[in-house]
């Protein structure tokens, strides 16, 4: 018989410090002597409870370690069980949230999508922007920890390449997986002290510092202004850039630099690739800017990094509408956004080193063509590719995009028009942030879906979120046979 004991007590021990985790925003409140704390009191009291019960009843239940189907079921359970817990301050908070919306703004935290259904963001307590900035950060660092520790161990889309020895992305001088968790908190919490303190000193207010520098560093794109990041425009957004650029590389080159080897950040194929993208994208679309809508060199740059770093990231801040740019950056930013940052990091989305393995891929199957008695084979990191990481990251890349489709033609049918459902199913499966159009674009947001409309956005950011498969496997006769 499947034991959902240890899959319980561990959502149990998490849940109980979501709820310790929501006395922070009460002493917000408390500070700034407003009275909306209960709901954060009332909150954490219900949340703490439920995890502590939760936990006492399965203790009994804990083993050595987890088996396969459990490790799945967790890891789903996880990113569902918390974002539900996440929404009871929406709901008995200042937003007064139904549950739908309080549900999808507590998801889209979590699974560091940035998307939001609330407005009036500015005068919202402090407590409710700070707890929707902490939903991201703790979602940015549980990804990071899932994406070293669990995905690989589970061979999803092709992770298992980041287990095996012959890529070992760790080398000799890392510890174990629970110490490499350990040191990628600290080198987090670091990067987000540094984050708060830049913004801090080019003159964002404190408390919008700290709330930025957290949804920065998650690459998730929650903010204290409705206007978004254009508030802060000018050398901020070169700040944030940076951040986030940082954010989306593999936290565990950190640990190699801080242990005094920089070589492995340097050379790292995946990480001059995304960089790279990045650089040559922020080029076309400053000349873009200077030539077509006759902008100067210098805002050009600014804006065209900025929202390049924000969209391909994942973290999905917005300096301006760049969809009065004219088509051209409208359909360069859709499709960006579906390339992601790099493995083991906080961003979202496919991740460069599928598109590298799917490129070698294709490179090889054209030289057998030309040559077809030589013997080729796929290479990523100067290594070869075996075929079974090769088939499932091909596996991976069909199913995105048939989700994809899926995801589209369900918001089409809930009433939508084509570019909201498509850009709408892209920016929640990727967990990007915002979508293309009118209503969900950047000058926009989700609040005026309807409720069916946001239920299957909330599903595609779970999904989307734990690379699919880990959710999707869940749902099929074979998991629950013993």
């Amino acid at each position: 018989m499947f034991d959902l004991r240890p899959v319980g007590y561990v959502l149990g021990l998490l849940v109980l410090c979501l709820g310790v985790s929501m006395l922070v925003p009460m002493v917000a409140d408390l500070m700034v002597g407003n009275d909306h704390w209960g709901a954060f009191a009332e909150s954490a009291a219900v949340t703490s409870m439920i995890g502590l019960m939760l936990t006492l009843a399965c203790a009994n239940g804990v083993t050595q370690g987890l088996s396969i189907q459990q490790t799945f079921l967790l890891t789903s359970g996880v990113w569902f069980v918390l974002p539900l817990f996440g929404a009871i301050p929406f709901i008995l908070g200042a937003t007064d949230a139904r549950l739908v919306d309080a549900f999808f703004e507590a998801m889209s935290g979590m699974t560091t999508t940035g998307s939001t259904v609330f407005t009036g963001l500015d005068a919202l307590p402090a407590g409710i922007n700070l707890w929707r900035a902490l939903l991201q950060w703790f979602g940015g660092i549980g990804i990071i920890v899932v994406a070293m520790v669990f995905l690989p161990e589970l061979r999803v889309g092709g992770m298992q390449i980041f287990r095996s020895e012959a890529f070992d992305t760790m080398g000799k001088i890392l510890p174990r997986a629970t110490e490499i968790a350990a040191r990628i908190s600290v080198i987090y919490l670091a990067l987000t002290v540094l984050c708060a303190i830049a913004y801090g000193a080019l003159g964002m207010p404190f408390f919008d510092a700290v709330v930025h520098a957290m949804t920065t560093l998650s690459t998730g794109g929650f903010s204290t202004r409705d206007a978004s990041f254009g508030v802060y425009q000018g050398p901020l957004e070169y700040v944030a850039a940076v951040f986030m650029i940082l954010a989306s590389l593999p936290f565990v080159r950190y640990i190699q630099v801080v242990a005094g080897t920089a070589r492995p950040i340097l050379v790292d194929t995946q990480i001059r690739a995304y960089v790279g993208t990045i650089l040559a994208l922020t080029v076309v679309l400053t000349l873009y800017r200077v030539v077509v809508n006759d902008d100067h060199w210098e805002h050009g740059f600014r804006e065209g990094i900025f929202n390049v770093s924000s969209i391909i990231s994942g973290t999905g801040y917005a300096s301006v509408d760049y969809q009065l740019w004219g088509p051209v950056p409208v359909v360069l930013f859709f499709f960006i956004g579906l390339i992601g940052g790099c493995a083991g990091s906080t961003s979202c989305s496919i991740k460069v080193f599928r598109y590298q393995i799917l490129f070698a891929s294709v490179a090889t199957q054209v030289r057998r063509i030309y040559a077809p008695h030589g013997v080729f084979e796929p290479r990523f990191e100067g290594r070869p590719v075996g075929e079974a990481i090769v088939s499932s990251v091909m596996a991976f890349f069909a199913l995105f995009f048939v989700t994809l489709l899926v995801v589209a033609v369900l918001l089409g049918l809930t009433g939508l028009d084509f570019v909201t459902s498509v850009s709408g199913a892209a920016t929640a499966l990727g967990n990007i942030g915002p979508g293309l159009g009118p209503i969900i674009g950047p000058a926009g947001n989700f609040a005026t879906l309807n409720d069916s409309a946001k239920w299957i956005l909330i599903g595609a950011m779970l999904i989307g979120r734990l690379e699919l498969m880990v959710v999707f496997v869940i749902f099929t006769v074979r998991f629950w046979r013993d």
